[in-house]
């Protein structure tokens, strides 16, 4: 089965049309422009799902920089992951691979982040 980089977009929807809106202070820290999420408006946006951490990530139209694309799996990553790729230790494992290793039984996860994570096996064992 073949893939397309657009297979994990979603849309993010805020409606503010019957509530009072986000105060413009509030809104900017949450990444916001206070007018898109004022009182009676309603805010539209992309979303991309990182197959390697499982976040999803809101899409910035504003955006110059191109987004981080992972050639082994096909997907746009987030900016975390495609940072945690650059490192010399690092292990191409998706979200759903480190998942069905945890269900095992057999591993565990360690580590600071979901991009800089850690699979840790129990009992002695490698895989």
């Amino acid at each position: 089965m073949r893939f397309s980089i657009n297979d994990y977009q979603g849309e993010l929807e805020v409606d503010h049309r019957a509530s009072p809106g986000i105060p413009s202070g509030p809104a900017r820290r949450m990444g916001y422009e206070p007018e898109n999420v004022r009182e009676g408006a309603v805010f539209r946006a992309a979303t991309q799902f990182c197959p390697h951490c499982g976040s999803h990530v809101v899409l910035n139209p504003l955006r110059i920089r191109s987004r981080a694309m992972c050639f082994k799996c096909n997907s746009y990553i987030c900016d975390g992951c495609a940072a945690a790729t650059r490192d010399p230790d690092y292990v191409h494992l998706t979200f759903a691979e480190i998942a069905e290793k945890v269900k095992s039984g057999r591993f565990t996860v360690a580590g600071e982040t979901m991009s800089k994570l850690r699979l840790v096996p129990i009992g002695g064992q490698d895989g």
